[in-house]
């Protein structure tokens, strides 16, 4: 599944779940309980890892397909929503408008001491969402991206004899010949195994960071807030071993690492990225899995694929949205090399 493009007469990225608006704001730091903190600047803008992925594709490259399926709200949000996919030219037939609740909404602030996120979020139209919502059989693309486990009630449920409904819309995709890949959420480590272990015979990708790897691996990827690469390598054996997989990749901040099934281990430093340009990491690991998958899409091989994941999550950094300072990839790869890259991973 890598090296070669495929010769399929389908061609593109599906994205398939939360779609939500995002209240970014810029704080000078997160207080503590009963503290206190500025807002320096704020916006509202399309969130989530369905609305993430497909516009950070485009920005890679505006002529590549993009289709998206989910759930909003028939509201001003929902608008909002639909205009963001518009604006990128992204096909959103399916992005369906509810009028039983309001869109999911997320207060994502941002340290600007420490460049760290915290999302706060009301699930509203997300929580009823069910794989009734998707549907793959006239669908145009080669690629699913789907997400995100943890945030959706009844997609989080067991759904007729499905561990859970993730489950069931997993299987819909690869029957109507989709590659599948899966986006995560924050979540603690037996809530992730949980929703997601049941899920690997179902994926054929699997594009993580190293603390999530470590919740399904069931290994300590973290440690004194270091990633342990060994660890990291440790895991993704383990998730290949539990599923159908073909390549899983764990990201963290001096690098990242992929595994195949064939056993092969394909290691990729980070960006030297200025501390001066950096405005927020919200949404720089959507930008990692679109450079991802968008170099696999083009059957490049792993290492560059890994290189342009980097690239994109980089150029997101000097921005507080989550999209908005992604890159064309060439330019992205630009980017990289004129801040150059770290010496190593560990």
């Amino acid at each position: 599944m890598q090296g070669e493009r495929p010769s399929s007469a389908r061609s593109g990225i599906v994205t398939a779940g939360t779609w939500c608006v995002d209240g970014n704001k810029l704080v000078e730091y997160w207080p503590g309980e009963d503290g206190l903190a500025e807002i320096l600047n704020e916006e509202a803008r399309g969130g989530g890892s369905g609305c993430n992925l497909a516009i950070d594709i485009k920005r890679l490259d505006p002529d590549i397909w993009v289709e998206t399926q989910g759930l909003i709200g028939e509201d001003e949000d929902g608008r909002l929503l639909h205009a963001e996919a518009d604006r990128y030219g992204i096909d959103r037939r399916r992005l369906v408008m509810t009028r039983e609740a309001r869109t999911l909404h997320t207060d994502a602030y941002t340290s600007q001491r420490s460049g760290r996120r915290t999302h706060i979020f009301n699930p509203g139209a997300a929580s009823l969402m069910t794989p009734d919502h998707f549907d793959f059989t006239d669908t145009k693309g080669r690629i699913l991206h789907l997400g995100l486990p943890g945030v959706h009630k009844k997609m989080d449920a067991p759904w007729n004899g499905d561990a859970n409904g993730w489950l069931t819309v997993l299987r819909m995709a690869r029957q109507a010949g989709l590659i599948t890949n899966l986006e995560l959420a924050t979540a603690s480590p037996a809530r992730l195994r949980e929703l997601v272990r049941p899920l690997l015979p179902h994926l054929d990708l699997l594009i993580v960071n190293d603390s999530e790897m470590g919740a399904i691996g069931e290994e300590e990827t973290v440690r004194d807030d270091r990633t342990v690469v060994e660890a990291c390598i440790r895991a993704a054996r383990k998730v290949l071993e539990a599923g159908s997989c073909q390549v899983v990749a764990a990201h963290f901040p001096t690098g990242a690492v992929a595994v195949t099934r064939d056993g092969d281990i394909v290691t990729q430093p980070s960006i030297r990225v200025p501390k001066s340009v950096i405005a927020g990491a919200n949404g720089a690991g959507d930008a990692f899995a679109a450079g991802f998958l968008y170099g696999f899409h083009e059957g490049w091989e792993l290492r560059r694929c890994l290189a342009l994941a980097h690239a994109a999550a980089a150029a997101s950094l000097r921005s507080v949205t989550t999209c908005d300072a992604v890159a064309p990839w060439r330019e992205c790869l630009a980017l990289a090399d004129e801040w150059g890259w770290n010496d190593g991973i560990g």
